[in-house]
């Protein structure tokens, strides 16, 4: 490596020596490759001018450079937002000015003293007709607007379809994997497995308690699927009468009994057929039945009801279940060859108390929900209330949390929710509430306050400010994201792609 002769230039070695080298070379920089430049005083009135802007002083109405220097910045440049810089403070790096010069895109900055009082501001054409000069900008966001509206019209002709299959009654999922809210470890892994299944054909069996969000699961599950496209049927098993079971599956002949419509009627089998079946709670069926299930699963064929006829049929079986399936088949209450036949694919959905981390999102979500359907602004949870709800057991799970916040909402007079609120709802539900979880203390910070932590590059400093801001910020609010975005006074969008890319 070549050394440095002794007379050659040298940066210098401190802080404010390498501001105020790279402030004069920003400055000769814009000076010299910008298309203009002005300087304003505090007051507004124009200082100096370079040789680049003083072009565009004869369309402005001037003669000489005597005439503009001296006067109000107002007074020769019409539409200038430069006041606003100087009142504010706040620079305006981007914009778009048109007046009797042409149309430019433009620059402005406030100069500050030592004290960071604004003594001024500079003014800078970045590009003049930029009609010309950024044509293969402007060509560039024109293509992507054109796919911005081509995406539009897909998704409404997408939401038209939807809407229209509903009113005729076709039957397609709700939900997809972005439904599941929940970003902890165990969310995540449930997702994975959920995703892999989808590419799949063979029978998927969801496991878990109640109010998990297994029929959720499901859906996501088909929306993923090749079989998308297709019909998304569901049959809770508990909730039919068992006489009535293998009718809703296998359907009815015409007249097969006395009373029967006489053109007949189709089973979930044949409705289904082409997509998915989503069979819930399939502990609850009866062993009568469950021979039957297994010979249509087997044979891919179905015999309705009063017919001597057998109906093919092309289904995926997506089945759920909150009971034990192994310790059924151990009493037997269940067909093991049955639970071999579903138990190809299992997932097991985990319940709330093994995703904590996810309640601040899943209470978001649910709050906005139901503010959506009662036509109210959603609830804000004091810090007290999100810990007590964090640190409950919730056998109900989802289902539960939901129950409790609705009535939280209802029954509250005031849009802030605390823990005494819901400590209430809880108990009179016959719930002992549980200690609330505790919040994590980062500790007293620990880095030298000294100047070497500032000689980092900029960009660095400032990503490393803003994770702390929402950090704290959402610390505050309990995870409540809404609040969070308000008190930092940016959009949700912008906080949630901030909190899925820290970096």
């Amino acid at each position: 490596m070549p050394m440095l002769a002794d007379d050659a230039p040298a940066l210098p070695l401190d802080a404010q020596g390498i501001l105020e080298l790279a402030a004069r070379s920003m400055f000769q920089l814009f000076s010299s490759v910008s298309q203009g430049m002005f300087l304003v005083d505090r007051s507004g009135r124009i200082v100096w001018v370079n040789e680049g802007y003083q072009r565009f002083l004869p369309d402005l109405g001037f003669s000489s450079v005597d005439q503009f220097v001296g006067r109000m910045v107002e007074e020769v440049i019409p539409n200038t937002q430069m006041r606003r810089v100087l009142d504010t403070g706040q620079p305006v790096l981007i914009d778009l000015l048109t007046n009797k010069a042409g149309t430019f895109v433009v620059s402005r900055i406030p100069l500050r003293d030592d004290a960071d009082r604004v003594i001024g501001a500079i003014g800078i054409v970045l590009f003049d007709h930029p009609e010309t000069t950024l044509q293969p900008l402007i060509s560039k966001f024109a293509l992507l607007q054109r796919d911005l509206d081509d995406a539009r019209r897909e998704l409404a002709r997408q939401r038209n379809r939807t809407l229209a299959a509903a009113a005729e009654g076709e039957r397609r999922a709700k939900y997809t994997f972005a439904s599941f809210i929940g970003s902890s470890p165990a969310a995540a892994e449930v997702k994975r497995q959920a995703r892999r299944a989808a590419q799949s054909q063979s029978p998927v069996l969801l496991l878990g308690e109640t109010g998990t969000g297994k029929e959720l699961l499901a859906h996501a599950i088909h929306a993923a699927s090749s079989r998308a496209s297709g019909p998304f049927v569901s049959v809770n098993i508990a909730a039919v009468p068992d006489t009535l079971l293998e009718a809703e599956f296998f359907g009815v002949a015409p007249g097969a009994y006395t009373g029967a419509d006489r053109k007949g009627r189709d089973g979930k089998f044949k409705l289904a057929d082409g997509g998915t079946l989503f069979l819930d709670e399939i502990g609850d069926m009866p062993q009568s039945l469950q021979a039957k299930l297994l010979r249509a699963l087997q044979e891919g064929e179905i015999e309705p009801l009063g017919s001597n006829k057998l109906v093919p049929f092309n289904v995926r079986i997506l089945a759920a279940t909150s009971r034990d399936l192994s310790a059924l088949v151990r009493d037997g209450r269940f067909r093991e060859d049955l639970f071999y036949r579903l138990h190809v694919l299992p997932v097991r959905v985990p319940p709330l108390r093994a995703r904590r981390s996810d309640i601040p999102a899943l209470v978001e979500a649910l709050g906005e929900d139901l503010a959506l359907r009662n036509g109210t602004p959603p609830a804000e949870l004091l810090p007290d209330a999100m810990a007590l709800l964090a640190g409950q057991p919730w056998r109900g799970n989802i289902r539960e949390l939901r129950n409790v916040l609705e009535q939280a909402v209802m029954r509250s007079d005031s849009q802030s929710i605390d823990a005494a609120q819901l400590e209430r709802i809880l108990r009179e539900a016959g719930v002992e509430p549980a200690a609330p979880a505790p919040v994590q203390d980062p500790g007293p910070a620990t880095e030298a306050e000294d100047e070497s932590r500032y000689l980092r590059p900029l960009a660095e400093q400032v990503a490393e400010l803003e994770r702390k801001a929402i950090a704290a910020a959402m610390k505050a609010h309990g995870g409540n994201k809404l609040a969070t975005a308000r008190q930092l006074g940016i959009s949700r969008a912008t906080l949630y792609g901030r909190l899925e890319n820290p970096d």
